[in-house]
C-alpha cells in the first residue's frame, strides 16, 4: 500500500488553490494546483492523480516539489538546450571577420559565401556545423548573406571615372 502523500507547506488552503488555479494561464500548472487541492482536502493519491489526468508517482514529485520551492515550483520549465557551439567571444570574433570581408590573397574567395565561412569556422574554432549553421548565425548576428557584388582586387577608380565621363549616357 502506498504511503500517505502529505503537503507539508502551509502556505495556502485547498480553495486558495483553486482561486490561484482560476487565474493561472499555464494549462499544466492549473493541473498541478488542482491536483494539491484535491490532496488538500484529504483525498488519496490515486483518486487526486486520477482526477488531475496523471499518474501517482508523479503527483508525489509536484507534492515534493510544491513542499520545496511553493507555488512557483509548480510552474512549467523550460530546458535549457543544447549548449551553443561557440562563445560570445568566438561569436564576435565571426561578426568582425564577416563585416571585415574576407583577405583573397589568404582566403581564395572574394566574398564570403557560407560554405566558405564554414570552413573558416571550423579552422578557426574547431567547430564543425552544417551550412544552414552557419545561416542561421549570421541571421542571429543581424548579418545578411546577401553581399553587395564585390570590387575586383586590381580595379583602378580613377580609370573608372574616367570611363563613366567619356561613355556616352543611355
Amino acid at each position: 500500500m502506498s504511503e500517505a502523500l502529505t503537503v507539508t507547506r502551509a502556505d495556502h488552503t485547498a480553495a486558495e488553490l483553486r482561486l490561484m488555479a482560476a487565474k493561472c494561464r499555464d494549462p499544466a500548472q492549473l493541473r498541478r494546483l488542482l491536483a494539491l487541492a484535491l490532496v488538500l482536502e484529504g483525498r488519496s493519491r490515486t483518486e487526486a492523480a486520477e482526477q488531475s489526468g496523471m499518474q501517482r508517482q508523479t503527483l508525489r514529485d509536484w507534492v515534493h516539489r510544491y513542499n520545496a520551492e511553493g507555488v512557483e515550483g509548480l510552474k512549467s520549465r523550460k530546458s535549457p538546450g543544447a549548449t551553443p557551439s561557440l562563445t560570445e567571444a568566438q561569436r564576435a570574433e565571426l561578426k568582425a571577420l564577416v563585416v571585415e570581408g574576407p583577405d583573397p590573397a589568404v582566403h581564395k574567395v572574394v566574398r564570403w559565401r557560407c560554405q566558405d565561412l564554414q570552413v573558416e569556422v571550423a579552422r578557426r574554432f574547431a567547430v564543425e556545423v552544417h551550412e544552414s549553421t552557419i545561416g542561421k548565425w549570421l541571421h542571429q548576428l543581424r548579418l545578411t548573406r546577401l553581399q553587395p557584388r564585390p570590387c575586383h582586387p586590381k580595379k583602378v577608380a580613377a580609370a573608372e571615372e574616367a570611363f563613366k565621363k567619356t561613355s556616352p549616357s543611355c
